[in-house]
């Protein structure tokens, strides 16, 4: 699986819009992309990157980093229906993170969040290294009204460094005072 990445520039607007905008996006804050919206993604000036997402020479997804002059840059995954389930997912995360290691030296830690139910980029997370460090309840609306909790997952640079893995230490609550 020949998989490549390349930076979408301002010139790749108009494609940018309608490969956003020609597919559904179900677990992501909404299904459909505006085009407006879509547009807004390339050249805004404020640390973001686009990246298209080829699998042999077909546009099969995109990676958008976020705040990258931030120590804790944030991310959006997306890859077109005809191409989900064949590990694209997981082999753009380690390319993503990566990448930003690598190109970033400020960067400590790199965010992402995904809905509770979406248990295929849960296991892509882990998968790259990431840990489970948050859990949002009711915090992802959804169409119709509906509310799922959200998951953050997070990698630091010395664990991506040494290949391991460190869990937020989760037993941290203050003792209670009898209250």
């Amino acid at each position: 699986m020949e998989i490549t990445y390349e930076r979408v520039e301002p010139a790749h607007a108009r494609q940018l819009a309608e490969f956003l905008c020609g597919d559904t996006w179900p677990f992501h804050g909404s299904e459909v992309v505006g085009e407006e919206q879509a547009r807004g993604w390339v050249g805004d000036g404020a640390g973001d990157r686009v990246f298209w997402i080829t699998l042999a020479g077909e546009r099969a997804g995109l990676v958008r980093l976020m705040d990258l002059g931030d120590p804790t840059p944030l991310f959006d995954l997306r890859i077109r229906t005809e191409y989900r389930g064949r590990g694209l997912g997981g082999a753009a995360l380690v390319w993503l993170t990566g990448y930003v290691f690598t190109q970033f030296p400020d960067v400590r830690r790199i965010e992402g969040t995904t809905r509770r139910d979406n248990a295929a980029m849960r296991r892509v997370f882990r998968r790259a290294g990431y840990v489970k460090e948050a859990h949002y309840r009711d915090a992802w609306p959804a169409a119709g009204g509906r509310v799922h909790d959200a998951v953050g997952y997070g990698v630091l640079r010395r664990d991506w460094l040494s290949g391991t893995t460190t869990a937020p230490d989760w037993d941290d609550e203050p003792a209670a005072r009898g209250d």
